[in-house]
């Protein structure tokens, strides 16, 4: 058996492949590409058959000190509380793993053409997975200062 602490090596399948600007990142209108290596193609079979996927990603700018950070002030605001990262989308965290879930507009070859992506030019992908109906929250909730009672869109 394994032990619990271990560590763990991922290898990319792939990366974000976008023209905009940084700042532009949370534009959730943005389109961007994902391209998936090569020896991958056989992974990607009948990924055009769903509308939405979550991407899973390592945020790389992200330094070894900030991987050390616990505690932010949410989205960098000063006057929101300060909360642990695991309440948080802060890209400060032990393991700096990004996910969203964006729509897939297209498929050709090894390049997914997605909306709503929130990562950088170049950010490694790690794995990609299907949205499913299961995957909606019932009775969601959040604290008021993450932006009151919150709906899902799917």
């Amino acid at each position: 058996m394994a032990s619990i602490k271990q560590r763990i090596i991922m290898e990319p399948i792939g990366y974000v492949k976008r023209l905009s600007k940084f700042e532009d990142v949370k534009d959730e209108t943005l389109e961007c590409d994902i391209i998936i290596y090569e020896r991958f193609l056989d992974a990607l079979e009948g990924i055009e058959s769903f509308s939405h996927i979550f991407v899973i990603y390592w945020l790389h700018l992200v330094s070894e000190d900030s991987r050390r950070i616990y505690k932010v002030h949410p989205k960098g605001k000063r006057d929101l509380p300060l909360v642990g990262v695991f309440s948080t989308r802060s890209p400060n965290r032990p393991n700096p793993i990004g996910l969203t879930l964006v729509e897939l507009l297209a498929r050709r070859s090894n390049i997914l053409t997605v909306r709503g992506l929130d990562a950088l030019d170049e950010t490694p992908v790690l794995d990609l997975k299907p949205y499913s109906r299961h995957d909606k929250a019932e009775n969601f909730k959040a604290p008021d200062w993450w932006g009151g009672k919150l709906q899902l869109k799917l």
